[in-house]
């Protein structure tokens, strides 16, 4: 898989900061706010074929489920249809299938965060119909934009592909269709401080970069003015798979740092501060081989004792999910976790 930096787009994009989220309802590193709901299952999949959107709300705009998917259409100028899940995932792998929408500017998304404006994202800009580009935010911090790639994918407009984020506290992977295109270790983000590593939300949409009333800079990143007569614009999500490395009721901000290790992940009637020495076995390491990953981590799970798996939020290795493969792992790990129903 061929990928490549897009420095020579950073200049235009400090104009486009439509790209990364810029606002909060209420910023834990500024004041006390509510706990985030939490997923407190390790699995949760929506077939967006079913005929429901599941734990999604939407945002903005109309979203429908159709035979192809979730339905994403931009007919006119101001649309912008939205979905979000109900739920925050605290270190986690999503896979969205999508198949992304034509029309010159128009941008389909999808993208992982945070309250304190932690972000990573997958965006498919129409205009370039063999890129999909990387991204991440830290804390809001948008003092630059060299820290995107491009990805070369083929025909995204007419084919559904898998684009999908495993997220640890030790790394970044984006993969498509199952192939890791980049990876973002924890140190290289400002020594840690602009890597994103808080209770995140899963964001889908489209939205059209080229809309006339943009500023040049996002019109030019978005690779021209979309042309509203050409409408519709359309983007389909046939399904979305999550796994949450730490299941958990609700997750709390316990200070304004930011940083994972500050998060409180409550499971039912039980909490877990993962600045514990538990946190450790919360991700593991990068390093370590796929398949050792998720086989050490089963049954390491599988022979504690239930009373301390219930004790425990973060038993769940930060495995992809092409290592659960085995139904039996998956159902041991959900187990212990404790994690059987929403």
């Amino acid at each position: 898989m061929v990928f490549k930096s897009y420095y020579q787009w950073a200049t235009l994009a400090l104009a486009a900061t439509a790209a990364a989220q810029t606002t909060t309802s209420c910023n834990p590193l500024k004041k006390t706010c509510p706990a985030d709901t939490g997923l407190n299952k390790y699995r949760y999949n929506t077939d967006f074929t079913s005929g429901s959107l599941g734990r999604w709300n939407t945002t903005a705009g109309t979203v429908t489920s159709t035979d192809l998917g979730a339905k994403f259409t931009i007919s006119e100028q101001g649309d912008a249809p939205t979905i979000e899940s109900e739920f925050y995932i605290f270190f986690g792998h999503v896979d969205v299938k999508m198949r992304a929408a034509n029309g010159t500017g128009i941008v389909s998304t999808w993208i992982l965060e945070s309250d304190d404006l932690d972000e990573i994202d997958w965006e498919q800009i129409s205009t370039y119909d063999t890129e999909i580009q990387t991204d991440y935010f830290g804390k809001g911090n948008t003092t630059s934009y060299d820290r995107g790639t491009t990805v070369t994918v083929s025909t995204p407009e007419e084919t559904f592909h898998t684009y999908s984020i495993d997220w640890t506290s030790e790394r970044i992977e984006w993969l498509l269709d199952g192939e890791v295109v980049r990876t973002l270790e924890y140190a290289d983000a400002v020594d840690g401080s602009n890597y994103p590593q808080t209770p995140m939300r899963i964001r889908i949409g489209i939205w059209a970069g080229g809309d006339p009333d943009n500023s040049e800079g996002t019109i030019e990143w978005a690779g021209g003015e979309t042309d509203y007569t050409a409408a519709p614009f359309t983007m389909y999500v046939e399904s979305v798979d999550i796994i949450n490395y730490n299941p958990a009721s609700a997750y709390k901000y316990t200070d304004k740092t930011g940083a994972y290790t500050s998060i409180k992940a409550t499971n039912g009637t039980t909490a877990t501060n993962l600045s514990t020495s538990n946190s450790s076995s919360i991700v593991a390491s990068s390093k370590t081989s796929s398949s050792a990953r998720a086989s050490s981590s089963a049954y390491a799970s599988a022979s504690a004792s239930a009373s301390a798996a219930a004790s425990s939020v973060g038993v769940v290795s930060a495995a992809s999910a092409s290592y659960y493969c085995s139904a039996l792992t998956i159902a041991m790990v959900s187990l212990i976790a404790g994690v059987a129903q929403f």
